[in-house]
Protein backbone atom coordinates (compact mmCIF):
# COMPACT_ATOMS: atom_id res chain seq x y z
CA UNK A 1 0.00 0.00 0.00
CA UNK A 2 2.84 2.13 0.71
CA UNK A 3 4.41 1.90 -2.47
CA UNK A 4 1.23 2.08 -4.37
CA UNK A 5 0.53 5.59 -2.42
CA UNK A 6 4.43 6.44 -3.17
CA UNK A 7 3.89 5.92 -6.72
CA UNK A 8 0.18 8.26 -6.78
CA UNK A 9 2.31 11.59 -4.99
CA UNK A 10 4.99 11.11 -7.73
CA UNK A 11 2.53 11.20 -10.39
CA UNK A 12 0.24 13.92 -8.57
CA UNK A 13 3.50 15.89 -8.33
CA UNK A 14 4.48 15.68 -11.53
CA UNK A 15 1.26 16.70 -13.00
CA UNK A 16 1.06 19.70 -10.84
CA UNK A 17 4.40 20.64 -12.10
CA UNK A 18 3.18 20.00 -15.66
CA UNK A 19 -0.14 22.59 -15.26
CA UNK A 20 2.10 25.03 -13.54
CA UNK A 21 4.12 24.90 -16.63
CA UNK A 22 1.29 25.05 -18.41
CA UNK A 23 0.74 28.50 -17.10
CA UNK A 24 4.09 29.94 -17.17
CA UNK A 25 5.04 32.21 -20.29
CA UNK A 26 5.13 31.44 -23.11
CA UNK A 27 8.65 31.49 -25.04
CA UNK A 28 9.11 32.11 -29.00
CA UNK A 29 12.30 32.82 -30.82
CA UNK A 30 15.69 34.39 -29.16
CA UNK A 31 15.50 35.68 -26.02
CA UNK A 32 17.14 39.42 -25.10
CA UNK A 33 20.52 39.67 -24.84
CA UNK A 34 20.57 36.73 -27.78
CA UNK A 35 22.23 36.75 -30.95
CA UNK A 36 20.36 37.13 -33.91
CA UNK A 37 21.17 34.85 -37.00
CA UNK A 38 20.86 35.04 -41.02
CA UNK A 39 17.89 33.18 -42.30
CA UNK A 40 16.54 33.18 -46.26
CA UNK A 41 13.84 34.47 -47.24
CA UNK A 42 12.17 34.94 -50.83
CA UNK A 43 10.86 38.74 -51.15
CA UNK A 44 7.28 38.93 -51.90
CA UNK A 45 6.80 42.91 -52.49
CA UNK A 46 8.59 45.47 -53.95
CA UNK A 47 11.17 45.99 -56.47
CA UNK A 48 13.07 42.69 -55.28
CA UNK A 49 10.54 40.43 -55.41
CA UNK A 50 10.94 36.99 -55.88
CA UNK A 51 14.69 37.20 -55.27
CA UNK A 52 15.83 35.47 -52.36
CA UNK A 53 17.98 37.46 -49.29
CA UNK A 54 19.27 37.28 -45.87
CA UNK A 55 17.62 40.12 -43.80
CA UNK A 56 20.04 39.86 -41.01
CA UNK A 57 23.33 39.75 -42.79
CA UNK A 58 21.74 42.81 -44.92
CA UNK A 59 20.87 45.11 -42.62
CA UNK A 60 24.29 45.15 -41.17
CA UNK A 61 23.26 45.25 -37.50
CA UNK A 62 21.24 48.57 -37.99
CA UNK A 63 17.97 48.56 -35.36
CA UNK A 64 15.36 45.74 -36.69
CA UNK A 65 11.68 44.92 -35.87
CA UNK A 66 11.88 41.24 -37.40
CA UNK A 67 7.74 40.47 -37.28
CA UNK A 68 7.48 36.51 -37.58
CA UNK A 69 3.96 35.89 -38.26
CA UNK A 70 3.07 32.16 -37.61
CA UNK A 71 -0.72 32.05 -38.35
CA UNK A 72 -2.81 34.68 -40.99
CA UNK A 73 -5.43 35.60 -39.22
CA UNK A 74 -7.93 38.62 -39.43
CA UNK A 75 -7.42 39.36 -35.36
CA UNK A 76 -3.68 40.03 -35.74
CA UNK A 77 -4.59 43.06 -38.13
CA UNK A 78 -4.63 45.89 -36.33
CA UNK A 79 -1.13 45.30 -34.20
CA UNK A 80 0.36 44.08 -38.02
CA UNK A 81 -1.03 47.32 -39.33
CA UNK A 82 0.35 49.74 -36.22
CA UNK A 83 4.37 48.20 -36.64
CA UNK A 84 3.95 48.64 -40.14
CA UNK A 85 3.16 52.26 -40.11
CA UNK A 86 5.58 52.78 -37.31
CA UNK A 87 8.21 51.19 -39.32
CA UNK A 88 7.63 53.32 -42.42
CA UNK A 89 7.47 56.52 -40.60
CA UNK A 90 11.26 55.64 -38.89
CA UNK A 91 12.40 53.73 -42.03
CA UNK A 92 15.82 56.37 -41.94
CA UNK A 93 16.65 54.38 -38.49
CA UNK A 94 14.64 51.32 -38.33
CA UNK A 95 14.59 48.32 -40.42
CA UNK A 96 11.38 46.45 -40.34
CA UNK A 97 11.07 43.04 -41.59
CA UNK A 98 7.82 41.20 -42.10
CA UNK A 99 8.45 37.58 -42.09
CA UNK A 100 5.76 34.67 -42.90
CA UNK A 101 6.26 31.37 -41.83
CA UNK A 102 4.39 28.54 -44.50
CA UNK A 103 4.83 24.70 -44.93
CA UNK A 104 3.49 25.04 -48.59
CA UNK A 105 5.89 27.73 -50.34
CA UNK A 106 4.09 28.07 -53.80
CA UNK A 107 0.70 28.58 -51.17
CA UNK A 108 2.45 31.03 -49.09
CA UNK A 109 3.61 33.38 -51.59
CA UNK A 110 0.22 33.64 -52.93
CA UNK A 111 -1.68 34.04 -49.84
CA UNK A 112 1.29 36.51 -48.46
CA UNK A 113 0.34 38.64 -51.91
CA UNK A 114 -3.22 38.66 -51.59
CA UNK A 115 -2.24 39.91 -47.66
CA UNK A 116 0.21 42.56 -48.17
CA UNK A 117 -2.05 43.91 -50.87
CA UNK A 118 -4.85 44.05 -48.95
CA UNK A 119 -3.55 45.72 -45.46
CA UNK A 120 -1.14 47.73 -48.09
CA UNK A 121 2.16 46.80 -46.21
CA UNK A 122 5.02 49.65 -46.51
CA UNK A 123 7.50 47.38 -44.66
CA UNK A 124 9.84 44.21 -46.55
CA UNK A 125 7.51 41.28 -46.44
CA UNK A 126 9.39 37.89 -46.87
CA UNK A 127 8.14 34.68 -46.72
CA UNK A 128 10.90 32.44 -44.71
CA UNK A 129 12.60 29.40 -46.74
CA UNK A 130 12.60 27.58 -43.89
CA UNK A 131 8.77 26.50 -44.06
CA UNK A 132 6.37 26.96 -40.69
CA UNK A 133 8.86 25.90 -38.13
CA UNK A 134 10.99 29.48 -39.30
CA UNK A 135 14.97 29.20 -39.02
CA UNK A 136 16.01 26.32 -37.37
CA UNK A 137 17.92 28.16 -34.64
CA UNK A 138 15.45 30.32 -33.95
CA UNK A 139 13.17 28.21 -32.22
CA UNK A 140 9.75 29.79 -32.96
CA UNK A 141 6.83 28.57 -31.07
CA UNK A 142 4.05 27.91 -33.45
CA UNK A 143 1.49 27.93 -31.22
CA UNK A 144 2.03 32.30 -31.25
CA UNK A 145 0.33 34.06 -33.76
CA UNK A 146 3.31 36.17 -34.07
CA UNK A 147 6.76 36.43 -32.33
CA UNK A 148 8.25 39.84 -32.88
CA UNK A 149 11.66 40.69 -32.27
CA UNK A 150 13.34 44.05 -31.78
CA UNK A 151 17.43 43.80 -32.21
CA UNK A 152 20.36 46.15 -32.78
CA UNK A 153 23.92 45.18 -33.66
CA UNK A 154 22.37 41.67 -34.88
CA UNK A 155 21.60 41.37 -30.75
CA UNK A 156 17.74 40.95 -29.20
CA UNK A 157 16.64 43.83 -27.16
CA UNK A 158 13.44 42.80 -26.27
CA UNK A 159 10.78 39.74 -27.63
CA UNK A 160 7.30 39.58 -27.56
CA UNK A 161 5.92 35.97 -28.13
CA UNK A 162 2.05 36.94 -28.83
CA UNK A 163 -0.46 33.39 -28.86
CA UNK A 164 -3.05 35.92 -29.58
CA UNK A 165 -1.69 39.33 -30.65
CA UNK A 166 -3.90 42.28 -30.66
CA UNK A 167 -4.07 46.27 -30.38
CA UNK A 168 -3.56 46.20 -26.59
CA UNK A 169 0.45 44.53 -27.56
CA UNK A 170 1.17 47.87 -29.28
CA UNK A 171 2.29 50.10 -26.89
CA UNK A 172 4.81 47.89 -25.75
CA UNK A 173 6.39 47.04 -29.07
CA UNK A 174 6.38 50.33 -29.83
CA UNK A 175 8.30 51.33 -26.60
CA UNK A 176 10.88 48.47 -27.56
CA UNK A 177 11.25 50.05 -31.09
CA UNK A 178 12.05 53.70 -30.45
CA UNK A 179 14.70 52.29 -27.60
CA UNK A 180 16.75 50.92 -30.59
CA UNK A 181 16.35 53.17 -33.36
CA UNK A 182 16.53 56.67 -30.68
CA UNK A 183 13.12 57.72 -31.13
CA UNK A 184 12.18 59.99 -27.98
CA UNK A 185 8.94 61.05 -28.88
CA UNK A 186 7.20 57.44 -30.43
CA UNK A 187 3.72 58.33 -31.57
CA UNK A 188 0.85 56.11 -29.81
CA UNK A 189 -0.79 53.35 -31.51
CA UNK A 190 -4.15 55.44 -31.56
CA UNK A 191 -1.81 58.01 -33.79
CA UNK A 192 -0.42 55.74 -35.95
CA UNK A 193 -3.96 53.54 -36.72
CA UNK A 194 -4.99 57.05 -37.70
CA UNK A 195 -2.62 57.87 -40.81
CA UNK A 196 -2.35 54.18 -41.14
CA UNK A 197 -6.15 54.78 -41.78
CA UNK A 198 -5.97 57.54 -43.59
CA UNK A 199 -3.04 56.14 -45.85
CA UNK A 200 -5.13 53.11 -46.81
CA UNK A 201 -8.30 54.34 -47.57
CA UNK A 202 -10.98 51.94 -48.25
CA UNK A 203 -8.44 49.38 -46.83
CA UNK A 204 -8.62 50.32 -43.42
CA UNK A 205 -12.74 50.92 -43.14
CA UNK A 206 -12.99 46.87 -42.01
CA UNK A 207 -11.74 48.05 -38.73
CA UNK A 208 -13.72 51.21 -38.46
CA UNK A 209 -17.23 49.73 -38.11
CA UNK A 210 -17.40 49.61 -34.11
CA UNK A 211 -15.04 52.59 -33.04
CA UNK A 212 -18.00 54.49 -31.45
CA UNK A 213 -18.21 51.85 -28.75
CA UNK A 214 -14.82 51.37 -27.76
CA UNK A 215 -13.40 54.94 -28.07
CA UNK A 216 -8.98 55.06 -27.93
CA UNK A 217 -8.83 52.47 -30.07
CA UNK A 218 -9.87 51.54 -33.79
CA UNK A 219 -12.56 49.07 -34.02
CA UNK A 220 -11.80 45.37 -35.19
CA UNK A 221 -14.16 43.24 -37.48
CA UNK A 222 -14.49 40.69 -34.37
CA UNK A 223 -17.46 41.10 -31.52
CA UNK A 224 -15.69 41.75 -27.92
CA UNK A 225 -12.36 42.96 -27.17
CA UNK A 226 -8.43 42.05 -26.32
CA UNK A 227 -8.45 43.53 -22.14
CA UNK A 228 -6.51 45.89 -22.28
CA UNK A 229 -5.75 45.76 -18.09
CA UNK A 230 -2.20 43.85 -18.90
CA UNK A 231 -3.01 41.03 -15.98
CA UNK A 232 -6.52 39.90 -17.28
CA UNK A 233 -4.74 39.73 -21.11
CA UNK A 234 -2.59 37.52 -19.49
CA UNK A 235 -4.85 35.65 -17.99
CA UNK A 236 -7.24 35.19 -20.82
CA UNK A 237 -4.29 34.19 -22.83
CA UNK A 238 -3.27 31.52 -20.50
CA UNK A 239 -7.04 30.18 -20.14
CA UNK A 240 -6.85 29.29 -24.04
CA UNK A 241 -3.92 27.45 -24.42
CA UNK A 242 -4.45 23.87 -26.09
CA UNK A 243 -2.36 22.50 -23.16
CA UNK A 244 -4.09 23.25 -20.57
CA UNK A 245 -5.66 20.80 -18.05
CA UNK A 246 -9.07 20.95 -16.06
CA UNK A 247 -6.86 22.11 -12.97
CA UNK A 248 -4.93 24.71 -14.76
CA UNK A 249 -8.20 25.99 -16.90
CA UNK A 250 -9.89 26.26 -12.82
CA UNK A 251 -6.74 27.91 -11.32
CA UNK A 252 -6.54 30.85 -14.03
CA UNK A 253 -10.26 31.06 -13.98
CA UNK A 254 -10.23 31.75 -10.16
CA UNK A 255 -7.23 34.41 -10.89
CA UNK A 256 -9.16 36.29 -13.03
CA UNK A 257 -12.40 36.42 -10.59
CA UNK A 258 -9.56 37.52 -8.06
CA UNK A 259 -8.80 40.38 -10.37
CA UNK A 260 -12.13 41.19 -11.23
CA UNK A 261 -13.06 41.70 -7.55
CA UNK A 262 -16.01 43.64 -7.94
CA UNK A 263 -14.52 46.49 -10.30
CA UNK A 264 -16.87 47.38 -13.30
CA UNK A 265 -14.65 48.43 -15.46
CA UNK A 266 -12.51 44.89 -15.29
CA UNK A 267 -15.64 42.87 -15.21
CA UNK A 268 -16.37 45.12 -18.78
CA UNK A 269 -12.96 43.93 -19.96
CA UNK A 270 -13.01 39.97 -18.82
CA UNK A 271 -16.62 40.19 -20.41
CA UNK A 272 -15.21 41.63 -23.81
CA UNK A 273 -12.19 39.47 -24.00
CA UNK A 274 -14.31 36.05 -23.54
CA UNK A 275 -16.98 37.71 -26.25
CA UNK A 276 -14.02 37.62 -28.45
CA UNK A 277 -12.16 34.19 -27.48
CA UNK A 278 -15.20 32.56 -28.00
CA UNK A 279 -16.53 33.65 -30.84
CA UNK A 280 -13.29 31.81 -32.72
CA UNK A 281 -14.74 28.41 -31.51
CA UNK A 282 -12.90 25.77 -31.28
CA UNK A 283 -10.03 27.24 -32.66
CA UNK A 284 -8.46 28.74 -29.30
CA UNK A 285 -8.74 26.23 -26.03
CA UNK A 286 -9.82 23.21 -24.56
CA UNK A 287 -13.76 22.26 -25.52
CA UNK A 288 -13.33 22.56 -21.24
CA UNK A 289 -11.98 25.45 -20.55
CA UNK A 290 -14.45 27.02 -23.89
CA UNK A 291 -17.29 25.55 -21.65
CA UNK A 292 -16.13 27.01 -18.44
CA UNK A 293 -14.99 30.51 -20.45
CA UNK A 294 -19.17 30.49 -21.46
CA UNK A 295 -20.33 29.92 -17.78
CA UNK A 296 -17.59 32.74 -16.54
CA UNK A 297 -19.18 35.25 -19.25
CA UNK A 298 -22.86 34.20 -18.02
CA UNK A 299 -22.25 35.31 -14.48
CA UNK A 300 -20.26 37.98 -14.93
CA UNK A 301 -23.27 39.50 -17.42
CA UNK A 302 -26.19 37.93 -14.62
CA UNK A 303 -23.89 39.53 -11.76
CA UNK A 304 -24.01 42.54 -13.95
CA UNK A 305 -28.06 42.98 -14.14
CA UNK A 306 -29.74 45.25 -11.85
CA UNK A 307 -31.33 43.09 -8.95
CA UNK A 308 -34.82 42.11 -9.38
CA UNK A 309 -37.38 44.08 -7.59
Amino acid sequence: MNAIRAVYLLVASALAGWAAGAASPVFSGPQAGERTTPFNVTEITGVNKGKQRDPVSENAGAPTAFIFVHTVERSLVPLLRVLDQYGAERANRLKTEVVFLFGDRVAGEERIKAVAASLKLQSRVGLSLDGAEGPGNYGLNKECMMTILAARENKVTANFALVQPGYADAPKVIEALAKICGDTNPPTAEQLTERQTGRAGGAGRMERGAAATNPGRPAEPFPGAVPDDPRLNTLLRQSLRPTNDVATVDALLKSMRERIDGDAELTRQASNGWVRALHFGDRYGTPYSRQKGQAFLDKLRSDALPPKK
